[in-house]
């Protein structure tokens, strides 16, 4: 299916105020297609505006769908008798005079111009299935005259308010719980849903009839709500959602001001209830910071097991073993880097450039070569999985190490390059030197190498693949590694 961005740009002249505006009120129309037990359809005119083009649908949660597909990328032609050309012609609201049968289901439609400055940007139709319509009722009827303001509200562009902006995992929905206040402040109605919500916060008495604002405040008694002052936003200013706490539950309110022809009319609050879900974010942030100290702790043992690996190296005479000690400090130092990256911002993936850039600078402090050592990076690692990135940071490790020894030497320096891509879902990596070249006889497989060994077994447990070669030039070698990311 065609996004709404799509259709705009390829059929209208829509300027980008027009556009910006239409994708807010898709963003926040769900209001309206719930309230309304409605399916809405955006309908744009075309360059020709003889020519109209569905470009937005939403379906209601609240009752029955009266449309099974999807409309968004096709068109209606200019047809006097259609709604939606009535109400684009007319500035008005267009309604069907009786049911239409729309694949054997009885439909009521009614088209909504969007006015704005002076032209209609589109057109909202509305689709509501008769047959499967829920019984009539107080919350009906409250939900539909809710209804019929905000689609006045549509048409003359006065919804969504600026600033008015849901968050869709948490702001309230109708279904949530719905609240209706006149201009005074006084509940004209409060669904199950929103009474039982208020129950929770400690409510012994009906809502209907009370101010709002002062019966959430003596529910609170002397705890302040979370954002700012309650009478300020259930009067309408200032934010548009706010969460109110006790002890045991934390509800959050949506507040939407409603308008009539004549002017401000009361409001419409959304209640919902996310005592759970802000208990499962605090456990989140919980975990998440537990983590975060468990890899900082990790990072400053091994830092202390490599200070005490250097402190033995400095104690022993035999050059054998310290060269050993230092190349075990510098392995301890490079699972170190890992885990103190992870401290900072535990994540399932990890920036691994600023892993590679610090793993550089202590391979060149600790390299053993008479002469002046550079390491550079030429491209980026990108993001690597935390579970690869340990993996990761010895085998680089240990190639730039084997470059500066075996491929510079040890009595004189050069430059090391790293050059890492990504492409195809894999992680290429390639650590080159313009110093000795491999031996003619030389066999990675039957190398007594312990750095070498390390680098093919982590390589292998990463499902990747490792080679090493002299330069097509014949000057230096080249060290290869490529490791899925999936």
């Amino acid at each position: 299916m065609l996004s709404m961005a799509e259709v705009i740009a390829e059929h209208t002249a829509l300027a980008p105020d027009d556009v910006a505006w239409l994708e807010h009120l898709v963003a926040e129309w769900h209001l309206l297609a719930d309230l309304a037990f409605s399916d809405l359809i955006l309908w744009v005119p075309d360059v020709d505006d003889n020519v109209f083009w569905a470009c937005a649908q939403v379906r209601p949660t609240t009752g029955p769908t009266a449309l099974e597909d999807d409309v968004v990328g096709e068109d209606v032609h200019y047809d006097p008798e259609h709604l939606v050309t009535e109400a684009y012609l007319s500035h008005e609201i267009a309604r069907t005079s009786n049911n239409q049968l729309h694949s054997g289901i009885p439909v009521d439609v009614h088209a909504i111009p969007v006015v704005l400055r002076g032209r209609v940007l589109g057109v909202v139709e509305a689709h509501t299935n008769r047959l499967g319509i829920r019984a009539p009722g107080a919350l009906e009827d409250a939900y539909l005259e809710a209804a019929d303001v905000l689609s006045g509200m549509v048409h003359r562009g006065e919804f969504p308010t600026s600033g008015d902006k849901s968050v869709p995992w948490v702001s309230p929905r109708v279904g949530d719980g719905m609240i209706r206040v006149n201009a005074a402040g006084l509940v004209t109605y409060a669904s199950p849903n929103a009474v039982s919500a208020y129950r929770r916060l400690g409510l012994h008495t009906d809502l209907e009839g009370e101010n709002l604002a002062a019966v959430t405040m003596s529910l609170l008694r002397d705890r302040a709500p979370v954002e700012m002052a309650l009478p300020t936003v259930l009067g309408g200013r200032g934010h548009r959602e706010v969460e109110v706490e006790t002890p045991d539950v934390q509800l959050r309110l949506r507040i939407i001001n409603l308008n009539d022809a004549d002017g401000p009319c009361g409001r419409l609050v959304l209640c919902r209830d996310t005592t759970e879900l802000r208990s499962r974010e605090r456990q989140l942030v919980t975990k998440d910071a537990t983590i975060r100290e468990i890899h900082h702790r990790v990072k400053n043992n091994l830092q202390t097991v490599a200070a005490l690996l250097r402190l033995q190296a400095r104690r022993i005479s035999s050059p054998e073993a310290t060269d050993a000690l230092t190349d075990a400090m510098k392995r301890v130092g490079a699972i170190a880097v890992v885990h103190e990256i992870l401290s900072q911002a535990f994540d399932t993936s990890v920036k691994f450039d600023d892993v590679a850039d610090r793993l550089l600078r202590m391979v060149v402090d600790v390299a053993a070569t008479g002469g002046p050592v550079q390491l550079r990076r030429e491209g980026s690692f990108g993001y690597v999985p935390a579970d690869v990135a340990t993996s990761l940071s010895l085998v680089l490790t240990e190639l730039c190490q084997n470059a500066i020894e075996h491929g510079l030497g040890q009595s004189r320096g050069g430059v090391v390059w790293v050059k890492p891509r990504q492409t195809d879902g894999r992680l290429i990596v390639e650590v080159t030197n313009e110093g000795e070249p491999l031996p003619p006889d030389f066999s990675l497989s039957a190398t007594n190498s312990l750095g070498l060994s390390i680098v093919t077994t982590l390589v292998d447990d990463m499902a990747g693949d490792f080679s090493l070669s002299t330069a097509e030039s014949g000057v230096g070698t080249v060290a290869r590694v490529s490791i899925p990311l999936a």
